[in-house]
């Protein structure tokens, strides 16, 4: 393929990819309050009214009735988001360091199994929560939102952890121990300090999904559980409108600093 060819294509799929993206920023700021695809004016109103600040266009608007249910959709994610980030990364981390650490027959498979979770799809996985969940007796709740979700981000942290682990030499944790370190003083000084940026990376990256995650949190969330998306997703059930737009838009800046900082944690040299 010819170059200018080359570089059509790339133009091509970077505009498919990230057109959606950007249409869905451009009209969180039109002022139409009934038709977000008819442009009717810049302003920043929807922004406002997230802040619970009064607006020309609050009379108008029928999908922020209160801000009190946005902010506490807002505080069940972060809950969730950082418990099953913690929990994730402690959990996560020690199987990576499990699986390159201990030789055994079945290591090929373990490291499939911990795989499945990733690319099993939300549906399947959120199904079969409930339905484990129900028959255990456990009630809905935050609870089951925070084990649920780490049944598959424990996946995420393993597989950045073990990355890192590839690139890590063993022979320095022999060297701790040659000059009378014991183990939980060479995994504290040696160790971790040299992972750390694949563990801090795993954690960011648990935290971000699990603040996306809509499908399987719908699935495991009972009543009076409600995320940000399952509370967008109910917004959205009611029409397309700028105030939707909004939020998705600081989420998704929201997401790409966290993620941004994640992958910068991650790809740095220890």
């Amino acid at each position: 393929m010819k170059r200018p060819y080359l570089t059509l294509y790339g133009i091509a799929f970077f505009v498919f990819i990230y057109a959606p993206i950007l249409l869905v920023v451009v009209f969180s700021f039109n002022a139409n309050p009934v038709n977000m695809m008819i442009w009717s004016g810049f302003t920043l109103d929807w922004y406002r009214e997230l802040f619970g600040i009064k607006t020309a266009l609050s009379d108008s608007s029928t999908y922020i009735d209160s801000t009190d249910q946005l902010y506490a959709s807002i505080r069940t994610s972060l809950i969730v988001a950082f418990s099953t980030s913690v929990i994730s990364t402690v959990f996560g981390t020690a199987l990576a360091l499990a699986v390159a650490r201990y030789r055994f027959r079945l290591a090929g498979f373990y490291r499939m199994l911990m795989m499945v979770p990733m690319v099993m799809p939300d549906i399947v996985l959120g199904i079969a929560l409930l339905i484990f969940f129900i028959i255990i007796g456990i009630n809905l709740s935050v609870v089951t939102i925070i084990l649920g979700q780490c049944t598959f981000l424990i996946s995420y942290v393993f597989v950045t952890v073990s990355a890192r682990l590839a690139q890590y030499d063993p022979a320095i944790e022999e060297a701790s121990a040659d000059l009378g370190a014991t183990p939980a003083q060479t995994f504290r000084k040696v160790t971790l300090p040299a992972i750390a940026p694949g563990v801090m990376g795993g954690g960011l990256l648990a935290f971000i999904i699990s603040m996306d995650d809509l499908v399987i949190t719908y699935f495991i969330a009972g009543t009076g559980n409600t995320t940000l998306p399952i509370h967008i997703w109910g917004m959205l059930r009611r029409g397309i409108k700028p105030e939707i737009n909004a939020i998705a838009t600081l989420m998704l800046l929201f997401t790409v600093i966290v993620a941004g900082i994640g992958l910068y944690i991650r790809s740095r040299k220890t």
